[in-house]
């Protein structure tokens, strides 16, 4: 058998009698991660459709599809740790994609915005599983620089879904009701929960298992709020992903209403989404000799030289299809350097308790990000400043954050050679 990844990270020591191999791991890590990528980014396309069918009047309001699901994904993380922890990590995973499916299955037949909201938000349930368990499960297996290293492998492959799915709502839109998008959706969660089933072994070692009780929990908490590094980039991680979110979150009216370029939008949102796409083929290669620190810091400050760019010219009213796709598609390309590994470098030292940890992380950065995406959102006025606005904001606030962590030194090494 194949020990080792390919680049030279060592295979997973629990599948040793698996007959899972490597690539198909690092797969399944990504079809997992896509599950909330594909459950956003297909709806982009056909957000006019749905506000249209469920008799959405105000416009910036059909970003509650995106926005309700994003609350729901980000609060329940903080459950699935610690069921992770006591259970394992197979069944939970399992658990959640079912709720998953079932609620696809319901936002199909919603008729109201309200009914839209509450099935978007079960989604988000479900696929908050999926988020925390993959990144468990990667923990349970490496850590520091090939941790890193192996999220980036995760990450091409998951980024292919920000890329083709638009292309995909666009197309069932334009043969099939709405409503079978969610079918879709519903379909993908049950290949996606019956490969996990039949094909991958148990990442938690029986002892390891930890009792399902406040004490538990709170041992993660205290890890995670005593480690200047886990605390400091997780909400710079936080900033970052609230950028993230703002995109998503106003991307189509942006290209329909500022831009007047709605049939290039899947285009452009597939260019950006491939940069970031690129940038974790790069890190996979570079971050093992670099470290994390000096390939997410170096990235950081990139993206905020591409965000003040992008609002100078945005306030200048020059800002063009052309010009958006170019400065955004750097944008995209510094931050898939810098999400991999400033999520690498929160969970590094959260070892002994990675699930409830991982719940952690991932409830503070998504909840967060998404209320204040949504917040830039609602301040689209037909114009792209609000958004590059919020960019350079975010940007600056998760480099005032990282120096803060690092007490103002930036780009080294850590002498272990771990990050």
């Amino acid at each position: 058998m194949d020990m080792r990844l390919k680049g030279g990270a060592d295979y997973p020591a629990a599948f040793a009698n698996s007959s899972m191999g490597a690539k198909e791991f690092v797969v399944l890590m990504a079809a997992l991660m896509a599950t909330n990528a594909l459950s956003i980014d297909i709806m982009l396309p056909v957000l006019p459709e749905i506000a249209d069918a469920l008799h959405i009047s105000a416009e910036n309001d059909r970003q509650w599809v995106i926005t309700a699901y994003l609350l729901g994904f980000g609060g329940a993380q903080l459950f699935y740790g610690p069921l992770a922890d006591r259970f394992g990590r197979k069944p939970v995973v399992i658990v959640a994609l079912i709720i998953y499916v079932l609620c696809s299955v319901l936002a199909a037949f919603a008729s109201s915005l309200h009914e839209m909201m509450f099935a978007r938000f079960l989604q988000g349930v479900g696929a908050a599983g999926t988020r925390v368990l993959t990144i468990t499960i990667v923990r349970d297996c490496y850590s520091g620089r090939k941790m890193a290293r192996v999220m980036s492998l995760v990450f091409i492959v998951f980024l292919s879904a920000p890329v083709l799915a638009p292309s995909l709502g666009q197309a069932i839109a334009a043969f099939a009701p709405w409503p079978s998008i969610f079918g879709l959706l519903a379909v993908f969660g049950v290949v996606t929960a019956l490969w996990v089933g039949r094909r991958m072994p148990e990442t938690l070692h029986p002892e390891d298992r930890q009792a399902l009780s406040f004490a538990g929990i709170h041992h993660g908490v205290r890890l995670v709020v005593s480690s200047r590094q886990a605390l400091g980039y997780m909400f710079a991680s936080l900033a970052m992903l609230s950028a993230l979110f703002s995109f998503v979150t106003s991307a189509q009216q942006v290209f329909t209403v500022a831009l007047h370029a709605q049939d290039l939008f899947v285009i452009i949102f597939a260019i950006a989404a491939g940069s970031m796409a690129v940038a974790s083929l790069l890190n996979s290669r570079i971050v093992e000799r670099l470290g994390m620190r000096r390939v997410s810091q170096t990235a950081l400050l990139g993206f905020i030289g591409f965000a003040v760019i992008h609002g100078v010219v945005a306030v200048s009213g020059h800002d063009g299809v052309w010009t958006f796709a170019a400065l955004q598609s750097g944008m995209m390309f510094c931050f898939g350097l810098v999400g991999a590994n400033f999520n690498s470098l929160a969970m590094e030292p959260l070892g002994d308790a990675a699930g409830t940890g991982s719940s952690i992380l991932g409830f503070v950065t998504t909840t967060g990000g998404a209320l204040i995406g949504f917040a830039v959102g609602q301040q689209f006025d037909g114009t792209a400043i609000p958004l590059t606005l919020g960019f350079i904001a975010s940007g600056v606030a998760a480099l005032l954050i990282v120096l803060v962590t690092e007490m103002g030194r930036l780009f080294r090494a850590v002498d272990t050679g771990e990050a």
